[in-house]
């Protein structure tokens, strides 16, 4: 394939573009045809072309190239002019040279074209340069040739009833049809949908098996499709409906039908997630005037004096002071959450699940169910780097591949340069941690009374921004980092580079997104240190510690603010002005690059080729999986801390889905059809997210929320059974003439009426003989937290295998309709076959009967032969009277 060429796919009617989004039927046959109104155009490939500027011909006057230019001499020997002493000479400049080979490598290309059994229509190259298409039709010997080597099932003529179960299932699915019909796409639907056809791979040898009544319509191109699409799935104003799965399929291929539908699925599981997770947030509503640990927090009678939050410039301070704090994080941190966190759990193990059985429904209506993997041809970088290696040692065989040792820089510098990149995302965390550390010293310095009292919260806040923009900014640098990793690796086929590309990409994406929230969830506050003897960083400044409250809360701020940001911003505005940019830069160019000269001769409407080839090229779906991945890894990973993240993310995707579509149809060009049968590599990473949740949330409840103190506190330390007295009880003692020198509040009013100030840990207090080691409760606790993880794996490991087992993978109706479907190939077959042998028994028969009859003539026709030759020589009338019985 020539370089220069782009391939647009299947012809794709953009008729939004020319309309404004009003979706209107220009299809009519002078568009989507030949020039002879009855070919269909099936394929374009466009092109730029430049014609020759100027011809210099040698003589008098005429330009020489320069020294050192590549130039190139055709010698045209179509005519001669009068009086010229020989062929005409042109000379072409450099550019006219690089445009005469291009020509060259077209015309080759298009013989190929020709050769492969392909018809093509062009338009003749009357301008000085610009754009022009290649119209290509493809006929039926080439279709069916394709379609068996494609081993694509094609319906047969064998026409028989699916069986539905009876009872109470079938009066709920009608019962749920009727609900649900205002919700149904108005597109073409089988008009008896218990009749299927038996399907079977495309054989040209068994074309008789086939049900074939018009060879232009049996592979059908579906061009009027997207009309449909974008007046039932593609707009904003229909986001209430289901999607038109089979629709989708149809038009844009099984690849893309398999994404749409696992979308869908997945907002749809969204829904109850959402739900529970505002009941959830509405229980700690509820209950946050009964909580008692933060009614303690806020009571003023209990004077709790804390050590300072700094050194020398923070004084002491009381601890209902931050009542708000405490009574916030009741919102995310009461034993509902834990419940949550085993729902979501089960929740991701049905949802993949689910999947696996809508997957097997839509492969066998899909006629996918026997889909095998095809030999890919190996990639033309993959083919070039073999091939150099084959000029580089001339013993090799034809049969050689790259082997490892051939890789090896590309390896290295995979592992090198993707280690430097998550080494970055953590310094960018690390700087991030600096920031917060600085920003709070300096606010604390302040002499204003309300800038050091809202000190943690304007650095909490401006630190996640900074967060969000780091992440936004490496996430675009890595995706184009893992692409270049990807392609010097040289893997031999597309879907390898695919994988490759997904799990380079991923990783990266993920280690940005969540190294942050993991920072808040597990490390900060935990390397603080102890009033006397804090850790510092940059010989002066303390490790930050979590709020009053917990850093709960601060997580829930953290992970609520990217995952908000990230949907809005990455995923729906950049989805919205990228493209659109990239499409206003391009016809920028195409503009430059056009000449002022105009075809009088061309219509002053564009061709539908032209308004198509303005649009997007298609670049995969690994960027929309991905966006979605990472939001999953948002609702499962770290839900314990924030129950509304189902919520956001289900009106997230009621947007994203209308987005994509619209995206798909109306801005993209139509991509190649791709046959498939599962997500594939996608389904692993969803479940290893899945498993990983499951770890991460058990780490949340048991180490950042203060859900097991308060347990063991009930329980074990709590005297009357009650949490009276749990704010105490976390509190440990210091004695504050234990302070180092220089450290001591300064300009403090009451701190000569401080001898003990309080600090959360549990230590021993400074009348003890250890004094400031970690107690026995430090320890208990400690256990009882590891003890929790361990419960809370197991319990939640058995109900997703509990699940698992209960939930069948292939629907019990479907798994029964692929046997029957055997059955009943085998019969038609031998049915088939029995009727063929019968017809041609019978032409034997036919020509066995004939052969009698010319044989029995044969030996009549003889005998009136031997009768004319024993008459009378010259009875000319016996003769024929003898052939005239004959």
């Amino acid at each position: 394939f020539a370089p220069h060429c782009v391939f647009l796919s299947q012809i794709i009617n953009n008729y939004l573009e020319r309309t404004q989004g009003e979706a209107v039927d220009k299809a009519s046959s002078s568009v989507m045809h030949f020039r002879d109104s009855k070919r269909k155009v099936d394929y374009v490939l466009a092109y730029h072309y430049r014609n020759r500027l100027a011809r210099h011909l040698p003589g008098a006057g005429s330009p020489k190239p320069t020294r050192g230019s590549a130039s190139l001499a055709l010698v045209s020997n179509g005519g001669e002019r009068p009086g010229s002493p020989g062929p005409e000479v042109i000379e072409l400049c450099p550019l006219d040279a690089l445009e005469e080979e291009k020509r060259l490598q077209r015309e080759e290309y298009e013989r190929n074209l020709v050769e492969a059994g392909l018809e093509i229509e062009k338009d003749p190259e009357n301008k000085s340069q610009g754009l022009s298409f290649v119209r290509i039709h493809a006929p039926w010997q080439v279709l069916s040739r394709e379609a068996e080597i494609l081993k694509i099932k094609m319906p047969t003529k064998k026409v028989y009833e699916i069986t539905e179960e009876g009872g109470i299932l079938k009066k709920l699915n009608e019962i749920w049809c009727k609900l649900t019909k205002p919700l149904q796409p108005q597109v073409p639907q089988q008009e008896n949908t218990n009749m299927k056809s038996l399907s079977y791979p495309f054989s040209r040898e068994k074309i008789y098996l086939f049900n074939i009544k018009d060879k232009d319509t049996f592979f059908d191109n579906a061009t009027r499709s997207r009309i449909l699409l974008y007046q039932e799935w593609a707009r904003y104003g229909v986001f209430y409906k289901f999607q038109p799965i089979d629709l989708i399929r149809k038009y844009f291929g099984e690849k893309i039908g398999l994404y749409f539908a696992w979308l869908g699925l997945y907002t749809e599981f969204l829904i109850p997630s959402s739900v529970v997770g505002i009941t959830v947030f509405l229980y700690g509503c509820i209950t946050i005037e009964s909580d008692i640990p933060s009614k303690e927090m806020c009571d003023q009678r209990n004077a709790f004096t804390m050590c300072p939050l700094c050194d020398k410039f923070c004084d002491y301070w009381n601890l209902s002071s931050a009542c708000a704090t405490a009574r916030a994080s009741h919102l995310f941190d009461n034993p509902a959450t834990v419940f949550f966190s085993i729902f979501m759990a089960v929740w991701a193990t049905m949802f993949l699940e689910q999947w696996k059985r809508l997957q097997m429904r839509l492969s066998y209506s899909w006629d996918l169910a026997g889909l095998e993997e095809e030999e890919e041809h190996p990639r033309p970088e993959y083919e070039m780097k073999l091939l150099q290696k084959k000029l580089k040692h001339k013993n090799i065989t034809d049969e050689e591949k790259l082997t490892w040792s051939d890789r090896m820089p590309g390896y290295a510098t995979n592992f090198g340069l993707i280690l430097f990149m998550i080494m970055l995302t953590f310094s960018a965390v690390f700087g991030v941690i600096v920031y917060r550390i600085t920003t709070a010293a300096a606010l604390s310095f302040s002499t204003k009374e309300t800038t050091r009292s809202n000190a943690r919260v304007t650095v909490t806040a401006t630190a996640v921004i900074i967060n969000l923009v780091v992440i936004l900014i490496l996430d675009e640098i890595y995706e184009a980092v893992a692409k270049w990793l990807t392609e010097i690796e040289v893997p031999k086929t597309e879907k390898t580079f695919e994988e490759r590309l997904i799990l380079k990409a991923f990783l990266l994406k993920f280690v940005n997104s969540y190294a942050p929230i993991f920072y808040v969830a597990f490390f900060k506050g935990r390397f603080v240190g102890r009033p006397g003897h804090y850790v510092y960083v940059f010989d002066g400044y303390r490790m930050e510690e979590c709020a009053p409250g917990g850093c709960l809360m601060e997580l829930c701020i953290q992970l609520s603010i990217i995952m908000l940001g990230k949907q809005l911003i990455q995923n729906n505005l950049f989805e919205i002005g990228i493209p659109k940019l990239k499409k206003l830069f391009r016809k920028l160019k195409d503009e430059r690059t056009e000449t002022k000269e105009t075809d009088t001769n061309q219509s002053k409407d564009p061709q539908q080729w032209d308004l198509d080839y303005s649009l997007e090229p298609f670049t995969g779906l690994t960027p929309e999986y991905m966006e979605m991945i990472i939001q999953f890894g948002f609702v499962t990973l770290f839900v314990a801390s924030f129950p509304l993240a189902p919520l956001f993310a289900l009106l997230n995707n009621i947007i994203e889905v209308r987005l994509d579509a619209k995206k798909f149809v109306a801005e993209l060009r139509r991509p190649d059809t791709v046959r498939a049968k599962d997500i594939g590599i996608w389904y692993n990473i969803l479940s290893g997210i899945g498993k990983f949740s499951v770890i991460i949330n058990a780490f949340v409840i048991a180490v950042t929320s203060d859900f097991i103190p308060r347990l063991m506190y009930q329980y074990a330390y709590s005297q009357n059974g009650t949490m009276h007295g749990f704010i105490n009880h976390t509190l440990s003692y210091f004695n504050v003439s234990h302070l180092k020198a220089g450290t001591q509040p300064e300009n403090s009013p009451f701190a000569h009426d401080v001898l003990f100030c309080r600090f959360k840990d549990y230590r021993e207090p400074p009348w003890s003989q250890n004094q400031y080691e970690f107690s026995k409760q430090y320890w208990a606790v400690l256990s009882a937290r590891l003890a929790f993880v361990i419960l809370f794996q197991n319990l939640v490991m058995f109900l997703s295998v509990l699940v698992d087992w209960m939930i069948p993978d292939i629907p019990k109706d479907i798994s029964e309709q692929i046997k029957r479907e055997k059955v009943m190939l085998v019969d038609f077959f031998l049915k088939e076959e029995h009727e063929k042998r019968k017809l041609i028994e019978s032409f034997i028969a036919r020509d066995q009967q004939k052969h009698k009859i010319g044989t029995k003539g044969d030996r009549i026709r003889a005998a009136s032969f031997s009768q004319v030759n024993r008459s009378p020589r010259g009875s000319f009338t016996s003769f024929s009277s003898q052939h005239t019985e004959v």
